[in-house]
C-alpha cells in the first residue's frame, strides 16, 4: 500500500521563495503543495512553526577513502547516516582511479556503496592519468550514469596531470557533454616548500598549511579558468579557500565564461593558526585553512552570489586511531592524525563535515550572518542539483519531486559537537558552537529516516543517481 503523509502548516523555503503551505507525499514523490491541503487517508503531520525546506545536496564527500596507510573513518553508511541527521538527503562521492580502467574502478567503488548507503548519491571520477585508454573509455561515463570528472593540479605523482593533459580532458569531457571539477593549488611549489620544511626539522600541523601558500591556489584558480576557456568547456572550482580566488571566479564570470565554485564551512571559520594548537592535526585538509580575511572574503563572495555551493570535503578520521569510541554499541578504532605526530606530511588530509554543513550554515550564515533563507537554500541544495544534473528531481519542493524533504526547527537551541554529530570519528571541529535552528524531521524520498534525533534509516536505503548531464548557474 503507499504510504500518505501530509505535512500540515509549514512555512516553505525553497531558493526564490518563502510561503506558507501543506506539502502532500505519496509514496516517494510529492504530489501537492498548496493552502489547505486535505487528503483523507493520509497520515497528517502538524509542522506549524517549522520550516520545510529540500533535502540538502553535499556535492563533496570522501567516504570510506584509502589514504596513507589508512581510510577515511566514515564509510558509505556511517557517512550518509550523519549527512541525514545534518538535513543532507543526497550526497556525491568520488570514484579513485585504482584501476586498470575506469569501468573496473566504478565498479569496485560501487560494490562497496550501493550495500551501505542510507541517503541517495552519485559518484564523480577522478582522472588522475591520461592516456589514449583513458580519453577512449571516457565516452561511456554517460552510460555509467557520472557526468563529471575531477582533475587535479596538485599531489606530484600521484592525482596530478599537467597542464597540456587537463586542457585535454576539459575538451573531452565538453564533447561528451561532461563537467569538470578542478582540485586548483601548485602542486610544484608545494614539493618544493615542503621538502625545503622536513630539511629545516619543521615537522608541525601548522607546516602543511605554511608550504601550501594562498598564491598557489589563486593562480592555479586563473590557470584552471583559462584553460577551461581554451577548451571551450565548463569548470567548477571545489573548496575553494582564498580571497583571491573569489576574485579569480568573479573575473571568470565577468569574461562570461562558464566556471562556478563551491567552497567549505572549514573555510569560513577557521584559520592556519588553529593548526599551530596542540591539537592542530585535527584541522589539517588540503587545501589548508587561510586567515581571517580569507574567511571575511568568501563569506562576501556567498553573500554576493559569486560562490554557487557550500560543500564540505567531507573526509575524516579519528584524532587518535589508538582510543576506540562506540558507534552504535560497538567499539571502533580506526588509524587516524596520529599518524602524522612526527610529520606533517603523514597526517592523513580531511575532516569531517558532512552533518556538521546545514546546521552551522544556518545558525552563522543565515541566523547571525549575511544570508537569506533562501541563498541557503540555493546554495546547499538547489545550485548543487541543477549544476550536478539533478533538478528537479532533488533540491526543489514542487509537485513530482523526490519527497526529500527537512522539517526545520528555527528556534531550537543546541550545543553542538561530537556527542550530536553522528560522524563515525572522535572529535569535531564545531565543539561547544551554541546554534539556533536545527533539522528535526528528515525525509528520504517519502521515508521518515530522522525523527527528533531518532534514527529509522538503514543500509541500503539510498539509491544511485545515474547522472548524464550538468547545469551552469
Amino acid at each position: 500500500m503507499t504510504t500518505k503523509r501530509l505535512l500540515k502548516g509549514g512555512t516553505l523555503i525553497t531558493a526564490s521563495e518563502t510561503f506558507e503551505a501543506d506539502v502532500l507525499i505519496v509514496g516517494e514523490r510529492i504530489a501537492a503543495i498548496g493552502r489547505d491541503l486535505t487528503a483523507p487517508d493520509a497520515e497528517v503531520l502538524d509542522v506549524s512553526g517549522k520550516f520545510l525546506m529540500p533535502g540538502g545536496i553535499d556535492p563533496h564527500t570522501h567516504f570510506d577513502l584509502p589514504m596513507f596507510g589508512t581510510v577515511s573513518s566514515d564509510d558509505h553508511y556511517t557517512g550518509t547516516k550523519a549527512a541525514a541527521f545534518g538535513g543532507t538527503t543526497t550526497v556525491l562521492d568520488f570514484v579513485p582511479l585504482d584501476h586498470p580502467t575506469l569501468e573496473a574502478s566504478i565498479r569496485a567503488w560501487r560494490a562497496k556503496a550501493d550495500p551501505k548507503v542510507a541517503v541517495d548519491y552519485g559518484l564523480h571520477m577522478n582522472i588522475t592519468r591520461w592516456d589514449q585508454a583513458i580519453y577512449e573509455e571516457m565516452a561511456r561515463l554517460p552510460e555509467w550514469g557520472i557526468a563529471t570528472i575531477k582533475v587535479f593540479m596538485a599531489y606530484n605523482g600521484r592525482l596530478r596531470l599537467q597542464d597540456g593533459e587537463i586542457f585535454q580532458a576539459m575538451r573531452r569531457a565538453r564533447e561528451l557533454g561532461l563537467l569538470t571539477m578542478l582540485h586548483a593549488e601548485n602542486g610544484d611549489v608545494i614539493e618544493v616548500l615542503v621538502e625545503e620544511a622536513l630539511a629545516q626539522g619543521h615537522t608541525e600541523p601548522v607546516w602543511h598549511a605554511r608550504t601550501r601558500p594562498a598564491w598557489g591556489a589563486v593562480e592555479a584558480a586563473l590557470r584552471g579558468a583559462a584553460l577551461a576557456a581554451q577548451a571551450d568547456a565548463a569548470l567548477y572550482i571545489v573548496h575553494m579557500n582564498t580571497a583571491g580566488e573569489v576574485d579569480m571566479l568573479r573575473y571568470a564570470r565577468e569574461q562570461g565564461l562558464p566556471v562556478m565554485g563551491e567552497t567549505c564551512p572549514q573555510y569560513l571559520f577557521f584559520t592556519e593558526e588553529h593548526l599551530a594548537r596542540p591539537d592542530g592535526a585535527k584541522w589539517v585538509c588540503s587545501p589548508p585553512m587561510r586567515t581571517e580575511e580569507d574567511n571575511l572574503a568568501l563569506w562576501e563572495g556567498l553573500a554576493q552570489d559569486v560562490i554557487q555551493v557550500v560543500g564540505t570535503d567531507h573526509c575524516p578520521f579519528f584524532f587518535d586511531g589508538t582510543r576506540p569510541i562506540l558507534y552504535e554499541g560497538q567499539p571502533v578504532a580506526i588509524p587516524g592524525k596520529e599518524l602524522g605526530k612526527d610529520d606533517f606530511t603523514k597526517i592523513p588530509n580531511g575532516v569531517p563535515g558532512v552533518g556538521d554543513r546545514l546546521p552551522i550554515l544556518w545558525t552563522k550564515g543565515v541566523v547571525e550572518g549575511p544570508l537569506t533563507p533562501n541563498q541557503f537554500v540555493a546554495l546547499t541544495s538547489t545550485n548543487p542539483a541543477k549544476i550536478f544534473g539533478l533538478y528537479p528531481k532533488k533540491g526543489a519542493l514542487v509537485p513530482g519531486a523526490d519527497a526529500d524533504i527537512v522539517v526545520w526547527d528555527p528556534d531550537l537551541k543546541v550545543t553542538y559537537g561530537v556527542r550530536v554529530a553522528q560522524h563515525r570519528t572522535d572529535y569535531n571541529l564545531y565543539e561547544g558552537w551554541e546554534l539556533t535552528g536545527f533539522p528535526v524531521k528528515v525525509f528520504l524520498r517519502g521515508h521518515l529516516i530522522v525523527d527528533e534525533g531518532r534514527w529509522l534509516g538503514r543500509p541500503g536505503l539510498g539509491r544511485f543517481l545515474h547522472r548524464t548531464g550538468y547545469g551552469v548557474v
